[in-house]
């Protein structure tokens, strides 16, 4: 005998009703179909015009360029993780491009925010750890001889790529304390990004799937616009786990205000 509902009241679904879990379903996969299709179809084509119809804007007075570990250990072919990253690094011409931001920026008055990563000795008595973190300590990863004392960093793992120090060392840009983990939540990127009133981020760097995802959800949370540049950025390759790089950006994609190329950023970049 069926319930009886009394007039006026709507009727409520019930929680094991096989017919209101595949109405459910139905609604949240067709939903998020449109959702898809709509943010694909508004995306800019990979080097395309740069009228800026949809995404972020860039405006010299608010946005700023934000590069995570562009360090050896994750950019050089000696560094200790190139092994994992060096495929990825090479295919997308991470360096050169990166590189390029760099030269656009400083011609053209951009601030430009580096988020290192750097492990100090008393790092060693972390009394628990993640798998990776475990593994960059065991094989001194980005490291240091301690937060106060410089006494090896030139030319180590831990610095800056060569062909970047001319940029990062010119008395301009801002090289923020180290994020300890993955994301900026344990340095004072945030905090220099605030003190300046920038409010967009033009994100790259290393590792794609690590620290630049991590940065990105971060800065989101923080009220920033993001926008990260898919060639300015590498990710590692696993037997098991699979390709880095492929899954960050199929999350940017979902995530950030945009995705761009190199070459539609600097477009963007020099539009302003």
């Amino acid at each position: 005998m069926s319930a009886v509902i009394p007039s006026g009241e709507p009727s409520k679904p019930r929680i094991n009703d096989p017919t209101t879990s595949i109405s459910r379903r139905s609604l949240i996969v067709g939903g998020a179909s449109v959702v898809v299709a709509a943010g694909l179809s508004a995306a800019p084509e990979p080097g395309g015009a740069s009228s800026q119809p949809s995404g972020m804007t860039v405006e010299k007075a608010d946005t700023a360029v934000v590069f995570i570990d562009p360090q050896n250990d994750v950019l050089s072919e000696r560094g200790k993780n190139w092994g994992a990253v060096g495929a990825s690094v090479t295919e997308n011409k991470t360096v050169e491009n990166m590189e390029r931001i760099f030269k656009i920026a400083k011609a053209n008055g951009y601030d430009v925010f580096i988020s290192p990563h750097y492990f100090y000795p008393t790092d060693n008595g972390w009394k628990f750890n993640g798998p990776l973190e475990t593994e960059e300590l065991r094989t001194h990863t980005f490291a240091r001889s301690g937060s106060l004392n410089l006494a090896g960093f030139p030319n180590s793992g831990a610095d800056w790529l060569d062909r970047f120090k001319p940029y990062i060392d010119d008395g301009k840009t801002v090289v923020v304390s180290p994020h300890k983990v993955w994301g900026p939540q344990t340095n004072d990127l945030v905090l220099q990004l605030r003190k300046r009133r920038i409010n967009k981020i033009i994100l790259g760097g290393m590792l794609a799937n690590i620290c630049v995802e991590s940065h990105l959800r971060e800065l989101l949370e923080q009220g920033f616009e993001v926008a990260v540049v898919k060639d300015a950025t590498a990710g590692p390759r696993h037997p098991v786990w699979g390709d880095g790089y492929q899954a960050a950006m199929i999350n940017c994609g979902f995530l950030a205000h945009a995705v761009w190329s190199t070459d539609e950023t600097v477009r963007r970049m020099q539009a302003a």
